[in-house]
């Protein structure tokens, strides 16, 4: 069974950081495409960030320039990097991974989320 774990949330005042983790675990043969996606009260999930195994990055436009997203292929996790948040950045944050596990089925796995919350 494969499953990913995120953490690394909390609450910031605004200007200030914090850097998101998730890691992957299980039966594990490769992982493709990860990625850091938020869903904030009344609003629909929303991607923030993505990178492919081969580094190539996606950002939202509303998150460019502030947050970097990073990837350890050895250790199977993925980071995100959150500086300058703003009150709006607030929501909940989930990791995505596009894994094939050692049974050569693909799969789309979530974490369970953290909470990042800007305020201060």
């Amino acid at each position: 069974q494969v499953q990913l774990r995120d953490s690394g949330g909390g609450l910031v005042q605004p200007g200030g950081s914090l850097r998101l983790s998730c890691a992957a675990s299980g039966n594990i043969f490769s992982i493709n495409d990860m990625g850091w996606y938020r869903q904030a009260p009344g609003k629909e999930r929303e991607l923030v960030a993505a990178i492919t195994r081969a580094d190539s990055i996606d950002y939202a436009d509303s998150v460019k320039g502030r947050f970097t997203i990073s990837r350890d292929n050895a250790k199977n996790m993925v980071y995100l990097q959150m500086n300058s948040l703003k009150p709006e950045d607030t929501a909940v944050y989930y990791c995505n991974a596009e894994i094939i596990n050692t049974y050569m089925s693909y799969q789309v796995l979530w974490g369970q989320g953290t909470q990042v919350t800007v305020s201060s």
